[in-house]
């Protein structure tokens, strides 16, 4: 006889492990299934972590959990060639308990995390990979994994199996993901002695700071780079959507190295040794692009769902949202011994209507609004930092010279207002 849980949750992700955790702690027996060496070795996100929506599950979760450093500092960097203008913010507020966000290491973060839900009673099992959804007379009953012994059995199944999820795509639920739909990120771990990262960034004890690269380090492609601090190793990648990689015929490798040996990333990084190289694709197709999430039997949860904003890359807050909602949801379910995707459909009525899909829906048109027009990162950014350079430059010449020669740069008249139009554009789909 195969064997039967209550749930099966594929993937052990933050989505994940937040709904296996939700439900082992309500008493489910949860089978938490995982293709890696161990949940964290098959996952990669920048390396930032937001604490509300851990803090709901675990509270005071940052006393235990292997988190590297308190942000106390957000910078943003708008990078030509050989020139940054950059801005920031810097609040001690940050600084104090319970903090506002962290930087992680996954393979570190995802490991605490999924020992925490089987501290409360769920199966967790490693090197298992999920072939296939088990569907009998319309339901998904199970999944047919690559193990001697095969077969296991729930009442529901949650897919928490990553972006382009071939469970979720083999059931209909989505098409092959197109390239305008998803970025390719790459990211290395730089080992650097934790004096010098603090007198670089200017930081003191554990304080930590970010930083969103944006123009030059993804050479006009839609996407960032950023560089993060953890205790003793910073954080470096760049991310981009394939599209742009394809027609720009740039191996994600080339663009990380570039962004590396940038005049104004290079000091940063100066003297550190790689550890780890990832690579891993992220669903950015936001809103437009979330497939279906509820079945008979089955329900679909973080990144698999498409939940990423990339405007604010924001994902593993959103997974973990979605995994509670999704246990939520089974509980319900649980009690009025109903399965069906009737029943389920509520996580996606709460899904939609919680911050999540509310924040996919506000910038639903802007990512492939930026990428249709990449003007905005191929002109105007250099066009800011050249008129930087020329009002900051003391060479003689007059405030009111240096403004109107920067007025005539920018152009015919023609060329004005379309910078305008597209100025508003931009506003239209952030707002």
């Amino acid at each position: 006889m195969a064997e039967k849980f209550d749930v099966i949750v594929v993937g052990a992700g933050p989505a994940g492990t937040a709904c296996a955790y939700t439900l082992a702690k309500k008493g489910v027996n949860v089978l938490l299934m995982e293709r890696g060496e161990y949940p964290g070795s098959k996952n990669v996100m920048g390396g930032v972590l937001y604490r509300k929506t851990m803090e709901d599950i675990i509270p005071g979760f940052y006393k235990e959990a292997p988190v590297e450093r308190p942000i106390v500092e957000q910078r943003f960097m708008m990078l030509d060639k050989e020139s940054a203008l950059n801005f920031s913010y810097k609040g001690m507020e940050w600084a104090q308990e319970p903090y506002n966000n962290f930087t992680v290491l996954r393979a570190k973060f995802d490991q605490w995390f999924a020992d925490k839900a089987v501290q409360e009673g769920a199966l967790l099992l490693n090197e298992t990979v999920a072939l296939e959804c088990i569907v009998e007379n319309g339901k998904v009953v199970g999944i047919r994994t690559d193990r001697p012994d095969g077969d296991v059995y729930a009442d529901v199944i949650v897919l928490a199996d990553g972006v382009n999820s071939l469970l979720a795509k083999s059931l209909g639920f989505h098409k092959e993901f197109r390239p305008d739909e998803v970025a390719l990120a790459v990211m290395e771990v730089l080992k650097l002695d934790r004096k010098i990262i603090e007198d670089r960034f200017n930081l003191e004890g554990d304080h930590g700071c970010t930083i969103e690269i944006f123009g030059d380090s993804t050479k006009g492609i839609l996407g960032t780079a950023w560089l993060y601090t953890n205790k003793d190793s910073l954080n470096i990648g760049v991310g981009t959507m394939l599209s742009g990689l394809i027609k720009n015929k740039i191996k994600p490798y080339e663009l990380l190295d570039y962004v590396k040996n940038h005049p104004m990333i290079r000091p940063y990084i100066q003297g550190s040794e790689q550890q780890e190289y990832l690579a891993h694709l992220i669903p950015e197709g936001g809103y437009r692009s979330m497939p279906k999430v509820v079945g008979n039997g089955v329900i679909v949860v973080g990144d698999a769902a498409q939940l990423v904003n990339a405007i604010h890359r924001e994902g593993s807050n959103m997974a973990m949202a979605s995994g509670v909602m999704a246990a939520e949801t089974i509980m319900q379910a649980r009690e009025a011994g109903d399965f069906s995707e009737r029943m389920l459909d509520s996580y996606r009525t709460n899904l939609l209507n919680s911050f999540v899909g509310q924040d996919l829906k506000k910038y639903k048109d802007a990512t492939h609004h930026f990428e249709k027009f990449p003007q905005y990162f191929e002109q105007y950014i250099p066009m800011m930092n050249k008129a930087a350079s020329q009002m900051f430059t003391i060479d003689g010449t007059s405030k009111w010279t240096k403004q109107k020669k920067i007025w005539s740069e920018l152009g015919t008249a023609k060329d004005k207002w379309k910078m305008a139009r597209d100025l508003m554009n931009a506003w239209r789909v952030m707002k």
